[in-house]
This record gives structure tokens, C-alpha cells and sequence, in this order.
């Protein structure tokens, strides 16, 4: 009886054994082996490649209406969101001052017109007695100094009434000078619009020695916008006109706006030596959703492919930890295909990309293939 359970106790031992045995072979190998790869497969599908960039939402046409006379702001017609009309009055600057200065300009042109009348009937009277003279100076009942000064009376006659013309002229400049600075005193809306700034108020002064200060900002037309956006000089070569565009803004992140490119401006805008050139897309906005000033995420369409053999963008970042031994060193891209524990390169030409795939032109790769992305885990020591 008690051989039996020796016996019997002996046959589990040797089963145990046997099992941790072939654990601890097990783990030994495993131990050996390379890491296993993460794979994925090459497939035919669409490619869309993009140029990111921002930018901002503006008028197509925006307006600055300012005023070329200084004076205080006596009356305001137009207000943020006014619609307005080309033609229409939007502000008025007190006229008084201008009012005065034109009575003013108007009594010093009748002055220099009465002065002109008065120089020509001058020039007149003197030519009477000069012609008297020079007849009477032919009968020698005068002598020549007298017919001189006559003749001198009668030029200085002459240059009195070109003087009084100059008068006139001068007095009819600054009369209309006045007039015209008058009707600067009526602010009017140059474009049919929407009024998007007002930057006065009633009574407010305004100055304008040196420069026009801005009263309004017009919008010409909201139904149609424009986004500003700054474009990397790395992707500038990828972006031409009437490409298409897709962009966002924060106020409808659900909502996927589109527009096109109209202009790619040559003139390159230099931040903290970073180059950027202005992308102008234009955009219908028939609902008024997009207002001026809205930062707008956008994506420029630079390439669409449809069908085509395509491998994710991981499998030509992926490189083996080692070469394997006799593989061939070749420059540019390549996607390394599982072999068992081994990997092996295939190089690739590639196309478009859109960050996650990239279109395949050439390269000993077929549809469906495995290609390596990754390892699995990491490799034990």
C-alpha cells in the first residue's frame, strides 16, 4: 500500500517537472526571439492632400470713411450695423466755423473784384491822357519829360489792373476753398454697405492736420468675405489659384465651411524670421454666419487621388532597430515587409499624402500586403 503511493506520488513529480520544464523553455525562447511587428496592410482608397494654415475672416471690400476738415462732431446718421447707401449722410461736423470762413472768402473776392474795377478804370484814364499828351508833345506844346511821365503813369496803370487780376484769382481760390471745406463738414457714405465700426461719438473733436482721422468702417458686401491666411513658405509652391478650400471657425465648429483661392500674393511677410505669404480665399456668406475678424482653421486643397494603392505614413517612418545582415544600403523612402523574426526593405516612390497615408507609384508592393508600422513590444534583453 505504501509502495503504491509512492509510486503514485513519484508520477505527479515527474509531471510537474516535465510542465515547469517546458514553461521555463518556453520563456527561454521567447526570451531569444526578435520582437514581433505590428503590421498593417497596403490598400487602395482616396488621398487627399492639404495645406494647413490660419487665417482671418474679412470684408471683400472694406471702406474707411474719414474727414479732411478738423472740427467737433455735431450730428451722427449711421451707427454699428447700419445699412447705408452711397451718397447718403452719415455725420455732420459743426459747419459754423466753415460757414464763417466762407462769408469771409466771399467779402474778400467782392474786395479784390472792386479793386480790379477800380485798377482798370485807372488804366483807362491814364491811356486818355497819355494818347492827349503824345499829340500835344507832337505839336511841341509839351516837352519830353512830360510826355515820359505819362508814359510811365500809364505802365504803372497797366501793371495795377495785372495786379488786381491776381487778386481776383487768389480771392476765388480760397472762396472755393471754403466752400469745399464746408461741404467736407458732411460726412457721406461713398459705397452701398454695412456700417462695421463707428469710432466717434457726438462732440467728439476731431483733428485732421496730418492725417484723415477714420470715422466709419464700411463693408461693401457681407453676403461675400475673404479669409486672410498666412501660408508657410515650405507649402507655398503647393498652393494655386481657383484651389479649392475647407475651414472652420470657432463660433460653428460643427460646421464646415468652403471657398476657393483667388490670390497668392507675392509680397512675403517676415515675423521673427519666419517667412509667410499672404493666401486670399474668397467665401459666399449668404447667411451671415462669418463676421469681419473671425479666425478661420483652413485647409487648402493641394491634390485628390482616388483609388490608388496607398500605405500609411508610419510604414515609411518605421526602421529596424538592426540591419539585417546582407541587406542592401539604399537611399530614400522604403517600407519594410515582415519575413518571419526578420524584416525586409522594399523601396517605394511616393505620391500625395494626407498625413496618414501616402499614394504608392511605384514600388514592389501589392494590395493587401503587410507592411510593417511597428513593434509590437519591446525586445527582451
Amino acid at each position: 500500500m505504501l509502495k503504491g503511493f509512492n509510486m503514485k506520488k513519484l508520477a505527479i513529480g515527474i509531471t510537474l517537472g516535465v510542465i515547469v520544464a517546458a514553461a521555463l523553455l518556453f520563456f527561454a525562447l521567447r526570451g531569444k526571439s526578435s520582437s514581433m511587428y505590428k503590421t498593417d496592410k497596403a490598400a487602395k482608397g482616396d488621398i487627399r492632400s492639404a495645406c494647413i494654415a490660419t487665417g482671418t475672416v474679412n470684408p471683400t471690400t472694406t471702406v474707411l470713411v474719414g474727414t479732411q476738415v478738423s472740427g467737433r462732431i455735431k450730428e451722427l446718421y449711421a451707427d454699428f450695423n447700419s445699412p447705408v447707401t452711397k451718397g447718403q449722410l452719415i455725420a455732420l461736423i459743426d459747419p459754423a466755423p466753415f460757414e464763417s470762413q466762407l462769408e469771409q472768402a466771399r467779402a474778400n473776392l467782392l474786395s479784390a473784384q472792386a479793386g480790379l474795377a477800380k485798377a482798370q478804370a485807372t488804366l483807362k484814364d491814364s491811356e486818355r491822357n497819355f494818347e492827349r499828351k503824345r499829340r500835344l508833345f507832337a505839336s511841341r506844346v509839351i516837352g519830353k519829360s512830360e510826355i515820359d511821365a505819362e508814359e510811365t503813369s500809364n505802365a504803372v496803370a497797366k501793371a495795377q489792373v495785372g495786379l488786381a487780376e491776381a487778386q481776383v484769382v487768389q480771392a476765388v481760390a480760397s472762396y472755393k476753398l471754403a466752400e469745399t471745406n464746408l461741404q467736407y463738414t458732411k460726412i457721406i457714405s461713398p459705397v452701398d454697405g454695412i456700417v462695421i465700426s463707428r469710432n466717434v461719438d457726438i462732440g467728439q473733436t476731431m483733428a485732421a492736420m496730418f492725417q484723415s482721422p477714420t470715422l466709419f468702417s464700411i463693408a461693401q458686401d457681407l453676403s461675400k468675405m475673404q479669409i486672410n491666411t498666412n501660408v508657410d513658405e515650405s507649402d507655398i509652391g503647393r498652393i494655386q489659384s481657383a484651389q479649392d478650400a475647407e475651414f472652420v471657425v470657432d463660433a460653428y465648429p460643427e460646421t464646415v465651411f468652403t471657398g476657393k483661392v483667388t490670390q497668392v500674393r507675392n509680397a512675403p511677410v517676415v515675423v521673427q524670421n519666419v517667412v509667410t505669404y499672404d493666401v486670399v480665399i474668397t467665401v459666399a456668406n449668404p447667411d451671415l454666419k462669418l463676421k469681419p475678424g473671425m479666425t478661420a482653421n483652413v485647409s487648402i486643397i493641394t491634390g485628390v487621388k482616388n483609388n490608388v494603392l496607398r500605405v500609411p505614413n508610419a510604414a515609411l517612418r518605421f526602421k529596424p532597430k538592426k540591419m539585417p545582415e546582407g541587406a542592401p544600403v539604399e537611399h530614400g523612402q522604403k517600407v519594410w515587409l515582415p519575413d518571419g523574426d526578420e524584416a525586409k526593405p522594399v523601396r517605394v516612390t511616393t505620391g500625395i499624402t494626407d498625413g496618414s497615408w501616402s499614394e504608392v507609384l511605384e514600388g514592389d508592393i501589392a494590395e493587401g500586403q503587410e507592411v510593417i508600422v511597428g513593434l509590437a513590444e519591446k525586445e527582451k534583453k
